[in-house]
Parts: structure tokens; sequence; C-alpha cells
């Protein structure tokens, strides 16, 4: 399995499965710069004991048919929404804009910041 079909399947589905205390949830997500972003809690998708794992199971299925397309561990590291780098702020920008249904835009990150939801980037364990 490579990056690149992982890219390719996350980019083409904004939602994926993740394995939690052995079930699947599903969640919704953005690709950005070689990492999987998303956010739980405080009013967003709740997926208990994510933020506090060190490595879960990342499936991506087809968007077309449902099929699975790749499986695969995948690191979880929290995003400091206090001091975010570049890349994290890009990251979260794009989680902005992909949030469907959001009562505006305007300050949703910050409203998460505020109401506890944690963002996350989940890394996926493959090699390059």
């Amino acid at each position: 399995m490579s990056l690149a079909l992982i890219e390719e399947g996350a980019k083409k589905s904004g939602i994926l499965w993740v394995s939690l205390a052995g079930r699947d949830r599903l969640a919704w997500h953005v690709w950005h710069q070689g990492a999987i972003y998303l956010v739980t809690g405080g009013g967003e998708q709740s997926l208990p004991g994510l933020t506090g794992a060190s490595r879960v199971r990342v499936t991506l299925r087809s968007k077309d048919n449902g099929a699975e397309l790749v499986s695969f561990d995948a690191d979880v590291e929290p995003v400091d929404q206090s001091a975010p780098s570049e890349t994290e702020t890009g990251a979260v920008a794009a989680l902005v804009k992909e949030r469907l249904n959001a009562s505006g835009t305007a300050g949703l990150a910050g409203r998460w910041a505020a109401s506890g939801a944690s963002i996350v980037r989940l890394r996926p364990d493959v090699a390059v």
C-alpha cells in the first residue's frame, strides 16, 4: 500500500471509518499535506477515545459503490489549536471549508476551540 493510494482515496471521499474500541465509526475529514484531519467533540462528530489513542485503524471506501479501497494504521496526533503550525492552520481552514451545514463558517475554528472540540491529525503509517 502506498501513501499515494491513501491520498487518492481520502481526497475522493469526505468520509472514512475509524476503528475505536473495536467499533468502526463514520467520520468526515479532509486530506491536507500528507495526513487526514478531523474534528471531534464540542458539538461536532462524536469519536469517543480518539483523542486519547496513539494509533487507530482507518478504512477508506469507494464513493461509487462503497467497496473498501484501503485500510491502514494511522498515528493519532492532536493539533494544538492555540498555537497551530502553518500546515495545521491550512488544515483547519480546509476543515472549515468542508464542514457541511455549519451555521456560518466565519469564526467556526474559534467556536471549535471554545467549545472543547479537538482537531486531530491521522498520519498514515506507510513506507514512503
